[in-house]
């Protein structure tokens, strides 16, 4: 069936479920099957090291995972780049040749705890789909572009748990004009983090859970724990993102002209003591549009927003949230509408 498709299996060129590194045995099917699709049975792969494809189109290849096939990191794994490298070996930008539109679909991307999970370097069009990454440091990595910073890149249906050491990070994204859609991350230090702007948020839902199942303990500090971390001055777009116990829900740097539209966020574990809705780092500039923040009502350090500098023309239109547990009113200054509660 496979190969009626013109699916390459590799398979047919290595075995899976042996323990031993096939990262050169996999870049070699990579490397000598240029515009096709590389299937991935079910089975555990071994990668000592990092595997790269093509953004250039007669190079590129598509790469897709049978649910239960996972490239795993090796105990002795020691590269600071991703596991999977999508458009590393030959960068390139078009998408006008056939070819252009590439990714990598299904499976498990298993970091070991000690790797990243995939970057996109390269290329336009570069899709991520359907597919779980475990016990990673960086769960994906968006590069800065090749079209002049923008990645293009669509990322869907894509769970996270990352390695919940200091640093770690659900997303880090360093191109623009980018659509994240229906994810949802856990076990990071910072969920998204965006170092551009241009990029579309929806449905994404980071998490935090206390006593991680490694060691029971946590190795970062809750309070540096952040759902959403916006560097950009500029304008990213929010929508039914939902930040679940993280310390901070949405933090924004001084100007950020970015929409947060029906957003949530909630806290339920009494360990924590610092809730934080959004926090404006300098001058509030952003639109905060029916964003539902529930605290603990026995909670200390609750705020609706904090900011780092007074001024600044953003507005909160018709937040959703209970007065009476929130310590800090500079919300009052930029409330257009009314507190819903």
């Amino acid at each position: 069936m496979l190969e009626n498709n013109g699916y390459v299996v590799v398979t047919d060129y290595l075995k899976a479920n042996t323990g031993a590194d096939v990262s050169d045995a996999i870049q070699k099917v990579i490397d000598e099957n240029p515009h096709r699709t590389i299937y991935f049975p079910d089975g555990e792969y071994i990668l000592a090291k990092p595997i790269a494809t093509s953004a250039k189109p007669e190079n590129a290849v598509h790469l897709e995972l049978s649910r239960f096939a996972t490239l795993k990191a090796s105990d002795d794994w020691s590269s600071e780049e991703a596991i999977v490298r999508l458009g590393a070996a030959e960068p390139f930008n078009t998408i006008y040749v056939n070819g252009s539109n590439y990714g990598i679909i299904g499976g498990i991307i298993d970091g070991n705890m000690k790797a990243n999970g995939i970057a996109i370097e390269s290329g336009r069009e570069t899709i991520i789909r359907d597919l779980s990454i475990k016990h990673t440091q960086i769960g994906i990595h968006i590069k800065r572009g090749a079209n002049s910073g923008s990645s293009d890149a669509d990322i869907d249906v894509v769970h996270i748990v990352g390695n919940n050491k200091k640093d770690s990070i659900g997303v880090l994204i360093e191109g623009a004009d980018n659509s994240l859609t229906n994810m949802r991350i856990a076990a990071v230090q910072t969920g998204i983090m965006l170092r551009r702007c241009g990029n579309l948020l929806r449905n994404i839902h980071p998490l935090h859970i206390f006593g991680y199942e490694y060691g029971g303990v946590d190795d970062m500090d809750y309070a540096d724990t952040v759902a959403f971390w916006d560097q950009t001055g500029g304008k990213n777009w929010y929508n039914y993102c939902y930040s679940d116990q993280p310390s901070t829900a949405f933090r924004i740097a001084s100007g950020n002209t970015g929409i947060f539209d029906n957003c949530f966020a909630m806290w339920y574990s009494p360990k924590g003591d610092k809730e934080i809705g959004f926090e404006c780092e300098g001058k509030f500039c952003a639109s905060i549009l029916n964003a539902d923040i529930n605290f603990r009502g026995d909670a200390k350090n609750r705020k609706f927003i904090t900011v780092g500098e007074a001024g600044g023309c953003g507005i909160i239109e018709n937040p959703i949230f209970n007065p009476d547990n929130n310590e800090d009113e500079t919300y009052k200054d930029y409330l257009v509408g009314k507190v819903v509660h």
